[in-house]
Order: C-alpha cells, then sequence, then structure tokens
C-alpha cells in the first residue's frame, strides 16, 4: 500500500452506525476536521466525503438535523479562526455569513446512506456498530475484501480484545482500537489501543487525529475492557457485592441507595455507583461484562443481579433528549428519587427509607465536600487527603465503607498495572478523571 499523507488519508471516510449516539458524534468530530482540512492551503482542490452509514434509514433526516445544530454550535464559538479559513471569500462580512459558509462546507461533505457499497471507496473506515464481535468482523471482511485501498479500521469498541478482530477480519494489522468516550463531541478522553502488527505510520495518524480533535490520548493495552471498563465493571461489581452483602441484615433496595450515596458523596465521585449504571445502561453493562468475561481466567465478571433486573425489563439508559431512564433507581428531572425492588416489582420512594439508612450510616464528616466544588478547587488533593483523615479516623458504617470502597477502587487500579492493561498509574488515573470526570485517581495514597 502506498504511504498517504494526514489529509489525504482523511479525503474519503466513513462512519459505521452513524445515527447512533457514538457514531454521530464521531461524524461530527470528523466532519469538522475535514471541512477544516478542506479551507486549508492545499485542501481547496481535494473532493472530501464522509460516509453517514447506518442500517437505519428513518434516523438519518434526524441526524443531519443534529449535525446542523452541533456545527453552527460549533463555529459560533471559533468564529476568529473561520475568519481566516475564509479570508479570500469577499462575499462573506458578517461573522453570521462566515458560521453559515462554514456549516454548509461540513454538511455538504456528509454523503447519508444505509448500503455498506459507501464504504468501499473509503481510505478509513470507523466503526461504531454493536458491541458485537461477530457482526464486527462480519462488516469488516465485506469491506477489505471489496475495498481496493487496503483502508483502516479504527473501531470504536470499548472492550473486545483488537488482536481478536485483526485475526477474525484477516486486516493484517490494519485496524486499532479508537476509543471515544461518550458523548464524543464533549468527552476529552481518547484511548488508543495498538497491536505489534499496527505500522508506525498508522499509529502515528491516530494519534495526530486525535490530537487535531483536541482530544486527551491515553494508550490501553490489548487486554478485554482496556482501562476504562476494566476499571468500572470490577468498580461496579463491587458495589453490587456490598449491596448485597449489606441486603443481609436490611432490605436490598436500601442497601442500593446506601452503596450509591457511599460510592457518590463519600468519595466525592459525579454519580454514585448505580447511577452510572443507569447512564451506562444495566443491559451495556451486563453485556460488556459478558464479552470481558471469557478473557478473564481468574475472575467472574458476573452479576445475578443485574440479570434479575434485565429480566425484569429494568435497563436504564437514557431518552433521546439525553434525560435520564428510570433503571435500577428512579428519576425525576434528574434526580435519582427511588430504587427498583425486585420482591415489590415496583420502584420504593426514597422518602420511605432514606433518612433511616442515612441515619445508619452516620453523619457524613464536615470536611467533605460536593463533587462540583471539588473539581474547582484549588487544592483538591489537600481536601481529599483531609476528607479519608477523617474517614480513618470515624467509627460509623459510612465512613468504614467509603474507605473500604476507594480501597477496593485502588486494588482494581493496581491490578490494570499488574497485568498490563495500563503501563502507568497515570494513565489509568487519567482515563478516570477525564472519562468518567472522577475529581481524583483511584491509585493514590489517600486511603492506605
Amino acid at each position: 500500500m502506498n504511504s498517504m499523507d494526514y489529509t489525504e488519508r482523511l479525503t474519503n471516510v466513513t462512519v459505521l452506525g452513524a445515527a447512533g449516539k457514538m457514531g454521530s458524534g464521531i461524524l461530527l468530530l470528523l466532519g469538522m476536521e475535514m471541512a477544516d482540512l478542506k479551507l486549508k492551503p492545499g485542501g481547496e482542490n481535494r473532493n472530501f466525503v464522509l460516509n453517514a452509514m447506518d442500517i437505519s434509514s428513518e434516523a438519518l433526516p434526524g441526524l443531519m438535523k443534529y449535525l446542523r445544530s452541533q456545527v453552527l454550535k460549533a463555529a459560533e464559538k471559533k468564529t476568529v479562526l473561520l475568519r481566516q479559513l475564509y479570508a479570500n471569500r469577499r462575499d462573506l462580512i458578517e461573522n453570521s455569513e462566515v458560521i453559515e459558509a462554514y456549516v454548509n462546507e461540513v454538511l455538504e461533505l456528509v454523503r447519508p446512506v444505509t448500503r455498506l457499497e459507501a464504504a468501499y471507496d473509503s481510505h478509513l473506515i470507523f466503526e461504531a456498530v454493536a458491541e458485537n464481535t461477530e457482526l464486527k468482523t462480519k462488516i469488516f471482511k465485506q469491506i477489505d475484501a471489496n475495498n481496493p485501498h487496503h483502508p483502516w479500521f479504527f473501531t470504536n469498541t470499548s472492550s473486545i480484545p483488537i488482536g481478536g478482530l485483526n485475526s477474525d477480519a484477516k486486516l493484517e494489522g490494519r485496524i486499532l482500537g479508537f476509543h471515544f468516550y461518550n458523548p464524543p463531541a464533549v468527552q476529552k478522553l481518547v484511548e488508543i489501543i495498538t497491536i505489534p502488527e499496527n505500522t508506525e505510520e498508522m499509529v502515528e495518524f491516530a494519534e495526530q487525529l486525535a490530537s487535531n480533535l483536541r482530544k486527551i490520548v491515553v494508550k490501553s493495552n490489548d487486554v478485554a475492557g482496556f482501562i476504562g471498563n476494566g476499571h468500572f465493571m470490577r468498580d461496579a461489581l463491587y458495589g453490587i457485592a456490598e449491596a448485597e452483602r449489606l441486603s443481609k441484615d436490611m432490605p436490598l433496595h436500601q442497601a442500593i441507595y446506601g452503596i450509591n450515596k457511599i460510592s457518590q458523596d463519600y468519595l466525592m465521585r459525579p454519580m454514585g455507583i448505580f447511577q452510572l449504571i443507569d447512564y451506562v445502561g444495566v443491559d451495556v453493562v451486563r453485556f460488556i461484562m459478558m464479552v470481558m468475561n471469557p478473557y478473564m481466567e481468574e475472575e467472574d465478571l458476573h452479576s445475578d443481579l443485574l440479570d434479575q433486573l434485565y429480566d425484569k425489563g429494568i435497563k436504564g439508559g437514557q431518552n433521546a433528549d439525553g434525560s435520564q431512564k428510570n433503571g435500577i433507581l428512579q428519576y425525576e428531572k434528574g434526580r435519582a428519587v427511588g430504587v427498583y425492588s425486585l420482591e415489590k416489582e415496583d420502584y420504593i420512594p426514597f422518602s420511605d427509607f432514606a433518612a433511616k439508612t442515612d441515619e445508619w450510616l452516620g453523619l457524613l464528616p464536615s470536611v467533605v465536600m460536593p463533587w462540583k466544588n471539588l473539581v474547582r478547587s484549588t487544592n483538591k488533593n489537600v481536601v481529599v487527603e483531609t476528607v479519608f483523615a477523617a474517614y480513618k479516623k470515624c467509627d460509623d458504617p459510612g465512613c468504614k465503607l467509603a474507605l473500604d470502597y476507594a480501597r477496593r477502587s485502588r486494588e482494581i487500579g493496581r491490578q490494570l498495572l499488574e497485568t498490563h492493561v495500563a503501563t502507568s498509574s497515570d494513565d489509568v488515573n487519567t482515563v478516570l478523571m477525564t472519562g468518567f470526570f472522577h475529581a481524583y485517581g483511584p491509585i493514590n495514597e489517600f486511603v492506605i
């Protein structure tokens, strides 16, 4: 295959699963990057094509409306740059005209399609379809068999090993993991997962693209779940196990509330662990565990509780407008207000039991800071150190549970290092702080 420069590689790109939550964000980012390249010297005479491929033809018109609205917002924030890019367009006088020209520039690159054949001319394929090994392999094989350009495949998988996809689809190293976090247009983190068969040129291109998209890159080794889900799935299983353990002395719904409070308020995280499971989706978390589990010889990444909830139709996730669907917890105006009871097959309001549970947990030490305040603090580490010092002196159940939870989180982080998923503590901490918005990393000295 002849070597291509950065711009040439991006002249014809296909996003698979483009109408999905992840695919639409990836499409938006690529569309703007390609438009910027077209407007820069050397790009004006190139024919840029961005195929937005999705099997749902009904979703494509909505996708184009989404793109227009998001590009408009982005353009309004970079009018100074756009005026430079459109310096030769004397017909564009007002900022509004420059902005509209740019929006049209991006949208004109995008070709909504429902057939895979559109990818046969692409040099780069971004894949954001369902987390299904067989489906991904089938798609990769079909494109590669019909595409004369020997394209590169960038998969957004959050859990499936890249080496297996490479081997199954016989791609000879032309695939790597380019894992955006949700939503891609907002989240700053990208996990890049490489395999030994990747060329240096391919890896350098991936890093340059991530940099141009203004992403923070963390490299993960090719172990199922990588760094992000490698930590999250085990962290979730610990929270579930703790709730089940507490349920021997209190109703399960009460224990779930308690552990959710511990993992949010006491650990000063943006969400409690059960709310986070709901946000990602009970069904999605359960499926990721199923994907990862066969690769974990000494662990069982599985939860009977998630199975039971799934069987009852409790799936969580988000509505089209981004609002939270009911899952393990019940939500009103974005706030958790109840817990699902398997026994009653209904939600039990916090008002029925929260005060009793809070009393059992004990008073939250006064030095604890809400997550929103902590992330804005100029001395975060001092605050966190003071908080965990207070927990160590406290005999209340809440303090002890918080310490145990934080220590287990640290242990999971260390495990990712020992099993060579991550190459440094900083990488683990960066993923949790950037991808999950934690105020501090799990691998720290505070909890020892």
